[in-house]
């Protein structure tokens, strides 16, 4: 048996020779070769029965066709076999060929490192890894523990009721004053504050109880100004205010945590004494109007009762009215003693002589009394024989004016004095004081430097920073 039988006849071996077929290059021919594609010498060639053609109808055999169904179909034989098999290696060889002639990409070679890279790496490590590195060690081997005390506290107004409210028992309490909590954060920030605080607990001694020269960042300098004072207070004392409920909450740091509750419970005595101050001044506010008016009043009514002093000093003389009522009651009675004189004289007249001496003496007493009613009417000042002189309806009508005077002097003084008592009473029913939900704390532990916390936003920081210049610089140099 030849090669070519064998391969025929093996399909593994048909398999393997289609295979190394296929590793061929492009200008290999692909396919049997010379020798396969001519029979063995040897090899006899079957032939077809007559009428047994495959595809054709036999002559005996009328309608019958080769592979198809009825009682008389026929078997391929061997050579139909050899034949098939043949055209399918035909078929994959071709395959093959075409595949074999696609054009293969070209292979990438191996990566290496270039310059580029090696800069951007070198800059990565001098920009984030050398100053984390360096902050990483001053945190943990250099800065110092510090202590922290809380404190928290609000401005609260109580309302007091009135005196018909306090019969039920009503008191109110109302919120925050905005106003005054205001003031106090503006307070604690204020370079006064600090000047007192220093005054008070030694700010300086304490903040630069760890030398400068072991903890440069965080400790202070005694020896600096109170502008730098306040500037590291900024950073020692931390403010919260939420301005919806008015609460202030504060956190004071420091090398030991005795000295962070001293300067928590300083700045809490402070603040209560800025409260009562404010609420002194809001006081006196509310009644300085009052005050002055009765201030007026009081000296409006002491010139009125002097100017009636001086008046009765001056004409000897307490109440012109009551001598007014003495004088019309002796000319009332003047009058009447005239009448009767004229009476007397007219029926002496009719009963006795012309020369009668009780005639005289009669006519005597009523010219008497008619020079008495004249002088009195003159002192008050009745008739056309009132002179220019002090006459007493004068005296009368400028007593008069100063008692009126008076009269209006007392009448604002009463309202006055109850203008300014319903103003205290106003003043007394709202008081402001501070209040403490959280009082000064004592710290068992070290909170801060918060060396994680801290290193992660510094490498964050770093990181950004290298990204952002590591993308402008290849945007420039692309750009050229």
């Amino acid at each position: 048996m030849s090669m070519d039988d064998e391969t025929r006849s093996d399909p593994d071996a048909w398999r393997s020779l289609s295979f190394s077929s296929s590793r061929r290059g492009p200008g290999d021919r692909i396919g049997p070769s010379s020798d396969a594609e001519k029979p063995a010498p040897n090899r006899p060639v079957a032939k077809a029965k007559p009428g047994a053609k495959a595809g054709q109808k036999g002559p005996n055999r009328p309608g019958a066709k080769a592979g198809g169904k009825g009682p008389g179909k026929a078997k391929p034989g061997p050579q139909n076999r050899l034949n098939q098999q043949m055209k399918k290696g035909q078929g994959a060889a071709n395959k093959a060929k075409a595949a074999a002639e696609l054009p293969v990409p070209p292979v990438a070679s191996a990566s290496r490192p270039r310059r580029r890279h090696w800069f951007v790496l070198l800059s990565f490590v001098q920009v984030v890894l050398l100053p984390l590195a360096i902050c990483t060690w001053y945190l943990y081997a250099v800065a110092a523990d510090q202590y922290a005390s809380y404190l928290g506290f609000s401005v609260r107004t109580e309302e007091k009721s009135s005196a018909i409210e306090l019969l039920g028992g009503i008191t109110e309490l109302s919120g925050s004053s905005s106003s005054d909590t205001d003031i106090l954060f503006a307070y604690l920030t204020s370079q006064e504050l600090v000047r007192k605080a220093d005054e008070s607990v030694d700010l300086r001694a304490i903040w630069s109880r760890v030398p400068v020269g072991e903890d440069p960042v965080f400790s202070f300098d005694p020896n600096g100004s109170i502008e730098d004072l306040l500037k590291h207070w900024e950073r020692k004392v931390s403010i919260i205010y939420d301005s919806a409920t008015g609460m202030i909450d504060l956190r004071i740091l420091s090398f030991d945590p005795a000295d962070s509750r001293r300067i928590a419970a300083f700045l809490l005595d402070e603040c209560s004494k800025m409260i009562n101050n404010l609420s002194a001044i809001a006081r006196e506010d509310a009644i300085k109007y009052a005050r002055d008016e009765l201030e007026g009043a009081v000296e409006r009514l002491k010139t009125a009762r002097r100017d009636v002093t001086e008046f009765r000093n001056r004409n000897q003389i307490v109440d012109p009215t009551i001598d007014t009522q003495n004088q019309m009651g002796l000319l009332i009675t003047l009058q009447q003693q005239l009448a009767e004189a004229l009476i007397e004289v007219d029926l002496l007249k009719e009963t006795t002589r012309e020369n009668d001496p009780r005639i005289l003496q009669a006519q005597r007493r009523v010219a008497v009394i008619e020079d008495r009613i004249d002088a009195e009417r003159r002192k008050l000042g009745i008739g056309a024989e009132a002179t220019g002189g002090d006459v007493f309806a004068d005296i009368v009508g400028e007593f008069e004016s100063l008692v009126v005077e008076r009269q209006f002097a007392e009448e604002a003084y009463v309202s006055a004095l109850a203008a300014y008592d319903a103003a205290r009473t106003e003043a007394r029913r709202q008081s402001r004081y501070l209040a403490a939900h959280v009082p000064p704390t004592l710290a068992e532990s070290a909170e801060f430097p918060e060396r994680a916390k801290n290193l992660g936003l510094i490498g964050l920081l770093l990181f950004v920073i290298w990204s952002i210049a590591v993308l402008l610089y290849y945007s420039l140099r692309d750009r050229r």
